[in-house]
Formats: structure tokens, sequence, C-alpha cells
């Protein structure tokens, strides 16, 4: 059975009565990074998804990147 690992409570940081900083443990910054760059790579998927597909023939394509293949 996994257990669910204990977050820490961020610190916060308050500069004349308002909060102006979070210190957080480093693997917790790390996962929100994580869940931040998925909900990017999300976005991203769906305006991919709304532009038509274009196809070309492999021919075409060679022609065009020759010094690259």
């Amino acid at each position: 059975m996994r257990t669910k690992a204990k977050r820490k409570n961020p610190d916060i940081i308050v500069k004349d009565g308002k909060p102006s900083g979070v210190i957080l443990d480093i693997k917790e910054y790390q996962r929100i990074l994580e869940r931040l760059e998925d909900v990017e790579d999300l976005r991203e998927l769906e305006q991919m998804r709304k532009k038509p597909l274009k196809f070309r023939k492999l021919t075409d394509f060679l022609k065009e990147n020759k010094a690259g293949v």
C-alpha cells in the first residue's frame, strides 16, 4: 500500500503587512513545476489540434530538405 507523503506547509514571507514571497519544500516546488509544464503541453496540443492537417508528398519533402536528410 502506498502512503501519501506529508506536505510541509509553505512559509509565507510578509513585507509591510503583505505577503511578498513563499518558501516551499524543493520536492513540492518541483511537483508544481511538473504540473505547470503538463498544463502548458496540453494547451499547446489543443492549439495544434485546431489547425488543419497538411500533407505533402515524400518526394517534395526530400527535395526541400535534401541537405538535412
